[in-house]
């Protein structure tokens, strides 16, 4: 992967943005809105893994490093 480059607050609201995508997943799935909840479900994964590994490939691509915030 890569070195660190999410941290501080942007940590703390990607893990809050997955937290929150889990929750419009489930409850949009649960509806019968397949698409709705898949996509919800798949950026709830991208955040979630952002927040985890502290890494972002975006922020990688762009020069951000927000692990000194």
């Amino acid at each position: 992967m890569g070195e660190k480059n999410v941290g501080g607050r942007d940590r703390l609201a990607r893990a809050l943005l997955a937290a929150l995508l889990t929750i419009v997943a489930i409850s949009t799935l649960r509806k019968g809105k397949r698409k709705t909840g898949l996509l919800a479900l798949v950026g709830a994964f991208g955040f979630g893994f952002n927040a985890t590994t502290c890494f972002c490939g975006l922020n990688k691509t762009l020069g951000i490093d927000t692990t000194d915030e």
